[in-house]
């Protein structure tokens, strides 16, 4: 919490740190928690005001973008949340983590052959994802943070990391979209009421898209109220590009609150 607190203290009484986050720009920061550290960018909104609250995003990027230059991860969706309508209709804190490059946001064993993901039923969080639930909880205590318009989305590892957040915090998010995931199916039922917006390429040959399909379709036996699924048929691995550009998914998204 106080890392947070004193960057934005820094924002507020620093006219160089105003001037960048006014120019949609992400500025660099670090979660500490112990010896452990997990890096993040942060985007403010526009003429940010601390007496406003504002919805909070958390994007989870993929597993290339791994690493600790705090760079990576804005690779795929960085353009998208400080473009100008993101900025003009959904004003938003937005934080973009980097996940080390040895860890892995979900708890879900890769193999070479054969069923290539194999999710994980319950269990413990992995250390990414641990610093990720207390980033999170630090933003939760923020004044100007609009606790009932806390959102997370992700893809590919992203994906998945996010449906993993679902489940662990299933409170305190709004809504939220998983792209090219997945997750094992006795875990839908943690995240039944929260709005999901899946996005899977049929092609994909990375991460089939049965895995977003298994986990939308437990969705709605469990009787969740508000699933939606987007295949692209002639997608592979990148449905990214395809689901960004989905003129209804920042208004679906923003629209719903706890």
């Amino acid at each position: 919490m106080m890392k947070i607190i004193f960057f934005l203290t820094i924002i507020l009484l620093g006219s160089q740190h105003l001037s960048r986050a006014q120019n949609n720009t992400y500025t660099k920061e670090a979660y500490a928690k112990g010896t452990d550290t997990l890096f993040y960018r942060l985007l403010l909104p526009e003429n940010f005001d601390p007496a406003k609250k504002y919805p909070v995003l958390f994007f989870l990027h993929g597993a290339e973008e791994r690493g600790n230059d705090n760079e990576a991860q804005l690779v795929h969706g960085g353009t998208l949340f400080q473009s100008e309508r993101m900025r003009k209709d959904f004003p938003a804190i937005v934080v973009v983590p980097q996940c080390p490059a040895n860890d892995f946001w979900a708890n879900v064993q890769i193999k070479s052959t054969g069923e290539r993901f194999s999710f994980q039923k319950g269990g413990e969080p992995g250390k990414a994802m641990q610093l990720l639930m207390g980033l999170v909880g630090d933003f939760r205590g923020l004044a100007y943070a609009e606790k009932d318009r806390f959102y997370i989305g992700g893809l590919s590892m992203g994906g998945m990391g996010t449906l993993e957040m679902l489940r662990r915090k299933p409170k305190v998010f709004a809504a939220a979209f998983s792209i090219c995931g997945g997750d094992h199916v006795e875990n839908v039922k943690r995240y039944k009421k929260v709005p999901l917006w899946f996005f899977h390429g049929e092609k994909d040959k990375v991460v089939p898209s049965e895995k977003s399909k298994v986990v939308a379709a437990e969705l709605q036996r469990l009787g969740a109220g508000d699933v939606k699924l987007t295949l692209y048929a002639d997608a592979g691995h990148n449905s990214w590009d395809a689901a960004f550009a989905e003129p209804g998914l920042l208004p679906w998204l923003f629209g719903n609150k706890k």
